[in-house]
């Protein structure tokens, strides 16, 4: 499984392609250096670096990619769960439709220098310049003569899927990019953009907020929500108690879906999300009540992934409840 981190190695911070490349589980502070890498079956990880990382995307038998952005509290163990675990609905949907990539960013662990929720916020805003690295190291590639003149340009779709806290990864990184990388705004690179249980106010990606690059960079934004995710409501109250008071856009979607642009579609998962993930009803974006088989919230993203479309039956349509 091919990943992108800013997490620091047991090895030097010097980059070099070949190299073993380990965890640091006792420093979880953000790199300013990102690292594109692979993890083998037997769980090693080595490092490929950014041209030769890019260029397998690009030889891949699989359709199109989809970089999956975590939320807190995940080790890296945990990420390659999750992700195989999606990988694995997604094989079995259709098979080389599409590939998952990991965005691994150092949340809080029990023997690491973070130890709260607050500093996690402060790690997934430091991780933004690292990643906004990441994008320009891509369009440096995917324009210049480096990745072979003669052939076809990369034509897979690319897409995202935020969960929780990754989604704050994500708004922090299109900003980061467009304050000091671009010129004209932030070009449209992702053709769905998934933004599940998100940790962030629920304002972020109304107009004129900093969450709307999300939206310029996306074909569809699909939001999915549940009012009933315990784990937002500690993430509300930890925010209350830093003096921030707002919903999140994971408990209740956008605060005014007439102040979003129109490629905001928004899913209510409140029927599904505890029975997916019980008691927390954070994690029902993969399996449903049972591990290993599609829940209708993986449903709804896969048919998207597959059609482009959120509600192709009605083009007009921006909203639904999603029920077994």
């Amino acid at each position: 499984m091919l990943f992108i981190t800013n997490r620091f190695p047991k090895q030097s911070i010097q980059s070099r392609a070949g190299r073993v490349f380990d965890f640091d589980l006792r420093n979880n502070a953000p790199s300013n250096s990102v690292f594109f890498c692979r993890r083998e079956e037997d769980g090693t990880t080595t490092e490929v670096g950014g041209l030769k990382f890019m260029s397998e995307l690009k030889q891949s038998s699989y359709r199109q990619l989809l970089l999956y952005i975590h939320g807190y509290s995940n080790l890296p163990a945990d990420v390659f769960n999750g992700a195989t675990e999606f990988q694995q609905l997604c094989n079995g949907k259709s098979d080389k439709e599409v590939l998952v990539i990991p965005v691994i960013w150092p949340c809080d662990n029990d023997l690491g220098i973070v130890k709260d929720y607050w500093d996690d916020q402060k790690a997934a805003d430091s991780s933004a310049s690292s990643f906004a690295r990441a994008l320009c190291r891509f369009l440096e590639w995917r324009e210049s003569d480096l990745n072979d003149p003669e052939s076809d340009p990369c034509l897979k779709r690319i897409n995202v899927l935020a969960h929780s806290m990754g989604n704050r990864v994500l708004r922090e990184t299109l900003v980061s990019w467009d304050k000091y990388d671009l010129a004209d705004g932030v070009p449209m690179i992702f053709r769905n953009t998934f933004l599940v249980a998100a940790d962030i106010e629920n304002e972020s990606i109304h107009r004129h907020e900093k969450g709307q690059l999300i939206c310029d960079a996306s074909r569809n934004v699909v939001v999915y929500y549940a009012s009933d995710d315990l784990a937002l409501r500690s993430s509300k109250a930890a925010n209350l108690k830093n003096k921030i008071a707002s919903r999140r856009l994971g408990h209740s979607g956008p605060e005014n879906m007439e102040l979003t642009p129109n490629n905001v579609y928004i899913v209510d998962c409140d029927d599904v999300n505890n029975a997916y993930d019980n008691p927390k009803g954070h994690s029902y974006f993969r399996s449903g009540r049972r591990h290993g088989e599609p829940g209708v919230v993986f449903d709804h993203i896969f048919e998207c992934l597959r059609t482009g479309r959120v509600f192709p039956e009605d083009a007009e349509r921006r909203a639904t409840i999603l029920r077994e």
